[in-house]
């Protein structure tokens, strides 16, 4: 652990910002390692070594908002694709949830640098997270995330009978996909045709290749919680502000 390992992965480990923010603060000056400023991209410390940050990364961060969208189908999470339009289209004024009670005000800066924290496929629905927060970003979709994602899917069986008990079993743990096996999930059924699944973990399709290895065919997916953020009453196509008392 006592290896040099560069500045900005460290403020990225302390949790101070994400890697590309540091390197922002690291070029304005506004980074002191043991008191001293370090403005050089690249500069290598030891983790024994204190990180301190100035007063103006910490104002600049404060104005950087967290957005929650209803996404509807036919939506890509992040970058248009395929003719599809991103999920960051929807943010304008005019979409903004009128039962909002942050006390911000729409900006068009608030859409630079604004990413998805996390993926919602163009067929699903529900809760995306978009943020200009680097911290927040790690949070949910960093490497060592253990934040919780609740869906509710709508499910038909594709074999005579009902799933068997195994076969739940198998959702909750004991499948794999692209030769990983998965982590726990808690996969209970809500009504007779509708399965809650709570993952900590996000692989591309993931919920609907799982029901696939079952025979469940996957008719509706929505996304209803990340963490301790409800989608709540917030209408399809609408967005707010992640309040700040407000926390994943």
């Amino acid at each position: 652990m006592n290896e040099p390992l560069r500045l900005s992965k460290r403020m990225s480990e302390l949790g101070l910002c994400s890697r590309r923010e540091a390197d922002e603060w690291i070029a304005r000056g506004w980074v002191r390692v043991d008191g001293k400023v370090v403005s050089e991209l690249g500069t290598k410390i030891l983790p024994s070594q204190r990180v301190t940050v100035e007063r103006q990364a910490a104002a600049e961060q404060s104005k950087r908002v967290t957005i929650l969208i209803n996404k509807p189908v036919g939506y890509v999470s992040g970058q248009a694709e395929d003719g599809y339009k991103p999920a960051s289209v929807l943010v304008r004024p005019e979409a903004r949830w009128k039962e909002d009670t942050a006390a911000i005000q729409f900006h068009p800066s608030q859409l630079r640098s604004l990413v998805p924290a996390g993926r919602l496929d163009i067929d699903s629905v529900g809760l995306l997270v978009l943020t200009q927060d680097g911290r927040i970003a790690k949070q949910l979709i960093g490497e060592d995330t253990s934040v919780e994602k609740e869906y509710l899917v709508r499910v038909q069986y594709t074999k005579p009978g009902t799933l068997p008990e195994a076969d739940l079993r198998r959702l909750n743990h004991g499948l794999s996909l692209d030769g990983k096996k998965l982590l726990p999930a808690k996969v209970r059924w809500q009504n007779e045709d509708q399965l809650s699944f709570v993952l900590k973990e996000g692989k591309k399709r993931q919920i609907r290749r799982m029901c696939d290895i079952v025979g469940l065919k996957v008719l509706g997916l929505k996304r209803v919680r990340i963490g301790k953020v409800r989608l709540g009453d917030l209408p399809v196509g609408q967005w707010r502000y992640l309040r700040e008392d407000e926390q994943f």
